[in-house]
């Protein structure tokens, strides 16, 4: 059974919290403050902490900063701050502290449930991921002479993670690695190097892990300090994927799919044919799907449009060879069938 802390120092809050999640068959354990709380996981670890933000004397801030400091790293107790108000500077700040996202008071029912069940099994996916992926790194170690390489299956299911993540997207890291090993086929890469580069494609947004979803999944337009969080999912995907010794290329395009051929991308700001070449096709797949899918502000573009940005973007945001590569498959596709469906 799942297990959820709700801190918070308004008693009926607390009552309606508890009445809700307990008729869901999650075990609740109630706290008054942020100090109970404190105490309370040193011996306890809860599946998800929900955290008031106005608290007398120790806001929902404050004990976020002390959790954190108390807890090591692995043992980290995934938190959603409640709120009553839509103040985006609280969210801004619960997000820089680590927050996963907030959900507002009074309590809709529905929405309490779901987000808690979502973000205990996204958690716990995640941690089974990152297990699975540190076990392969040890076997690969201890056989490092045996060049064993990483199974096909693990790399699928930690792309749907990812996914599962944006709920804007469906099957998006798929179908970029489609793409980019479409457009490698028709650039001239043999066979292996096509699989190089569908894998590469499937992780290049691994570092999403690490970004909350209150971020990933905003509908409205995001503030500087949370496209500054976004921003640093390049380099997330790097540390997490730069330890895989059987597949020492496999971080290329988590790092590098951001940049632009005219050196305005980032993280690093590279340009040109100082962009790995994997990354510049992956470039090309990402903003293609980007335009073809479904988002919380637009339907899928037309096809003619998305052919015009991918026009307006060779060689200034894509690298010409492989832009010209995406325009001729765009061609090829006379009744507009890639797409999300």
């Amino acid at each position: 059974m799942d297990w959820v802390a709700v801190v918070d120092d308004d008693k009926s809050n607390l009552i309606q919290a508890g009445q809700i999640l307990s008729e869901n068959h999650i075990r609740v354990t109630a706290l008054r403050s942020g100090t109970a709380l404190l105490e309370f996981v040193k011996n306890s670890k809860p599946d998800l902490i929900l955290l008031d933000i106005r608290m007398p004397e120790m806001d929902g801030f404050e004990t976020l900063k002390r959790l954190k400091e108390q807890l090591p790293a692995e043992e980290r107790i995934p938190v959603i701050f409640l709120t009553g108000n839509d103040d985006p500077d609280s969210e801004t700040q619960g997000l820089q502290l680590g927050a996963m996202d907030f959900i507002k008071k009074p309590f809709v029912a529905d929405v309490l449930v779901l987000r808690v069940k979502h973000t205990i099994e996204l958690v716990r996916l995640q941690r089974d991921l990152s297990a699975e992926v540190a076990k392969k790194t040890e076997e690969a170690e201890k056989r490092a002479k045996e060049n064993e390489s990483l199974s096909i299956h693990v790399v699928q299911t930690l792309a749907e993670a990812i996914d599962a993540k944006d709920k804007y997207t469906n099957g998006h890291s798929g179908r970029v690695a489609y793409y980019s090993r479409e457009i490698a086929r028709r650039y001239g890469y043999d066979e292996k190097r096509q699989d190089e580069i569908y894998m590469m494609g499937l992780l290049h947004d691994v570092g999403k892990i690490g970004v909350p979803d209150a971020v990933i999944n905003k509908p409205g337009r995001l503030t500087d300090e949370e496209f500054a969080i976004i921003k640093k999912h390049p380099d997330m995907g790097y540390h997490i994927l730069e330890k895989i010794q059987e597949m020492p290329k496999l971080m290329t395009g988590a790092r590098w799919h951001h940049e632009r051929h005219d050196g305005r991308g980032y993280p690093d700001g590279l340009a040109g044919d100082a962009i790995p070449e994997e990354a510049r096709i992956i470039a090309v797949g990402d903003a293609y799907d980007a335009m073809t899918s479904h988002r919380s502000y637009r339907e899928i573009l037309p096809q003619s449009a998305v052919r015009k940005e991918i026009e307006n973007g060779r060689g200034t945001q894509f690298d010409p060879v492989f832009a010209d590569i995406m325009l001729k498959m765009i061609d090829d596709d006379t009744d507009y069938n890639m797409h999300e469906k």
